[in-house]
C-alpha cells in the first residue's frame, strides 16, 4: 500500500472515530456540505494552480466575449466602409461629369454620366438629365430625346424635372448642330449682367432668373448664382434662399447654401436652419453644416450635434463645432453623451479646436480603457507643450499596457525624443523598454541617438 493509500484509510479511521465519540456529530456532520475527498487531501500549491487555472479560465472566456464584440463591429464598420465606398465612387463619377462639363468635353461628360445612371445610384436622376444635355451640346438631338424619354418614365416627380423640361424645349427648337455658347460667351454675358446688376437691379434681375431658370450650362448658373449673393438686396436674398429651400434642382440648391452661409448673415442663418429641418437629403444637410462653419454658427451646428438621428450627420456636425473652436458645447455634449463611438467623435473635435486640457483630462480620469485610449491618440495629434508634458504624466499613472503602448506611439507622432528617452530609462518592463528604444531608433534625433549609444556602450 503506498503512503498515500495509507495517509487515506488513517484519515477515514479517524473520521469515524471522531463521529461514534461525538454525540450528533453525525448528524452535524450529515447537515454540512460535502467536500470532495480530494480537496481535503490536496496539496497547497495545487489548490493555488486550480484557483490560478479559473482565474485563467475567466479571463479567457471574457475575452472570447471581448473578440466576439469586436468582430460584431468589425462588421458593422466594414458595411460602413462598403457603403462609404460606392458613395466615394458615385460623387467621383458625378464630380468628373461637372467637371467635363465646365471645361466643354461634352463627350466625356455624357460618358460620366452614363456610367453613373448605369449604378442606378441616388444620383440616377441628375445624370440622366446631364447626360442628356451633354447629347444635345454634341447635337446628338435624337439621343438627347431619347434620354430625356428615360428621365421622364422613371422619374416623373424629380425635383430635376423642371430642368428636364427646359432642356427639351431647347432640343426640340434646335436644328441639330452643335448650337452652345461658348466659355467667352458665357463670361461676357456674365460681365454684362453685374454691371446691369450695379446700374439697374430691376432689370438685371429677371434676366439672372432666367438664366437660373433655363436649359444653361452650369457655370453659367453658378455665376449667376454669385451675381445674386453679391448683391446683397432683399430681392436677390429671396431668389437665394427660394433657390436653397428647393426651388431649383439640388445642385443650384446646394450653390445657394453654400453662398448664404458665404454673404448671407443673420438672417441667412434662419434660413439655412429652416432647410435643415424641412429637408431629407443627407448632401444638402451637409452642405448646410459647413454653411454653419463658415459663419460661425455654433448654436445651430450645436443643435444639429444634440438633435440629429443621423449618425453620419451627428459627427459631421460635432467636427464642424470642433473646427469653429466651441469647447463648451462639446463638453456639454461629452457629458450627457453614452455611445463610446460618439464620445471618441468628441474627443477628435477637441483635438480639431486644439484643446489639449480636456483631453488629458479624459485620459487620465475615464473609466473606460477604449476611451482613454482615444484620448491619448488625440493628444499626441497636438504638438504643444501642454500635450507633450499630460502624455508623459499618462504613462507615470496608466495602469492598461494597450494604453501605455499608445502612449509611446503619440509621444513618436510628436517626435518628443526627451520623453522617449526618460520613459526608457525608468520603465522597468523589458517589453515596454523595447517598445520605447525601438521609437527612438526610428526618429533620428540627438537626444535619443545618444541614449541608443549608451546602450551600446554597456
Amino acid at each position: 500500500m503506498s503512503i498515500a493509500e495509507r495517509g487515506s484509510k488513517t484519515l477515514k479511521v479517524w473520521i469515524g472515530a471522531l463521529l461514534l465519540l461525538v454525540p450528533g456529530a453525525a448528524r452535524v456532520a450529515a447537515a454540512q456540505p460535502r467536500v470532495p475527498f480530494a480537496i481535503l487531501s490536496q496539496d497547497p500549491q495545487d489548490a493555488e494552480q486550480d484557483r490560478q487555472d479559473q482565474e485563467q479560465e475567466k479571463r479567457d472566456r471574457e475575452q472570447e466575449r471581448r473578440d466576439r464584440e469586436q468582430e460584431r463591429r468589425d462588421r458593422e464598420q466594414e458595411a460602413r466602409d462598403r457603403a462609404q465606398e460606392k458613395a466615394e465612387r458615385l460623387n467621383e463619377l458625378y464630380d468628373d461629369g461637372r467637371e467635363a462639363l465646365d471645361e466643354d468635353r461634352y463627350d466625356r461628360a455624357a460618358e460620366k454620366f452614363s456610367q453613373l445612371a448605369e449604378l442606378n445610384g441616388p444620383q440616377t436622376d441628375a445624370a440622366l438629365y446631364w447626360k442628356a444635355y451633354a447629347e444635345n451640346k454634341q447635337a446628338q438631338k435624337a439621343a438627347a430625346l431619347a434620354t430625356i424619354a428615360d428621365f421622364k418614365k422613371r422619374f416623373p416627380q424629380s425635383r430635376w424635372a423642371k430642368d428636364v423640361g427646359a432642356l427639351e424645349i431647347d432640343v426640340r427648337q434646335s436644328t441639330g448642330s452643335a448650337a452652345h455658347i461658348d466659355s467667352s460667351d458665357e463670361d461676357l454675358k456674365m460681365l454684362a449682367l453685374q454691371s446691369l446688376m450695379n446700374s439697374n437691379p430691376e432689370k438685371a434681375m429677371p434676366i439672372l432668373e432666367q438664366v437660373l431658370n433655363g436649359a444653361n450650362s452650369p457655370k453659367l448658373k453658378s455665376k449667376a448664382l454669385f451675381v445674386l449673393a453679391q448683391s446683397g438686396s432683399a430681392q436677390s436674398r429671396d431668389i437665394l434662399a427660394r433657390i436653397a429651400k428647393g426651388q431649383g434642382n439640388p445642385d443650384l440648391q446646394r450653390r445657394a447654401v453654400q453662398y448664404l452661409g458665404l454673404f448671407g448673415g443673420q438672417q441667412a442663418k434662419q434660413v439655412l436652419a429652416d432647410v435643415y429641418a424641412s429637408t431629407n437629403d443627407e448632401s444638402i444637410k451637409r452642405e448646410i453644416l459647413k454653411a454653419y462653419m463658415i459663419g460661425g454658427d455654433r448654436e445651430h451646428l450645436f443643435a444639429a450635434a444634440k438633435s440629429e438621428k443621423n449618425e453620419n450627420l451627428r459627427e459631421d456636425a460635432i467636427k464642424q463645432l470642433g473646427l469653429v473652436h466651441a469647447p463648451d458645447q462639446l463638453h456639454q455634449l461629452y457629458q450627457a453623451e453614452t455611445s463610446s463611438e460618439v464620445k471618441k467623435s468628441i474627443l477628435q473635435a477637441f483635438f480639431l479646436s486644439g484643446d489639449a486640457k480636456f483631453l488629458a483630462e479624459v485620459a487620465q480620469t475615464d473609466k473606460d480603457p477604449e476611451i482613454r485610449r482615444s484620448a491619448i491618440h488625440n493628444l499626441g495629434l497636438i504638438g504643444n507643450e501642454d500635450s507633450r508634458q499630460a502624455l508623459l504624466n499618462i504613462y507615470n499613472k496608466e495602469t492598461d499596457r494597450e494604453n501605455k503602448e499608445t502612449v509611446l506611439n503619440s509621444l513618436f507622432i510628436q517626435g518628443n525624443a526627451h520623453a522617449l528617452v526618460a520613459i526608457a530609462r525608468s520603465e522597468k518592463d523589458p517589453e515596454l523598454k523595447k517598445t520605447a528604444v525601438s521609437k527612438l531608433a526610428l526618429m533620428n534625433s540627438k537626444e535619443g541617438n545618444d541614449y541608443l549609444m549608451e546602450i551600446l556602450q554597456k
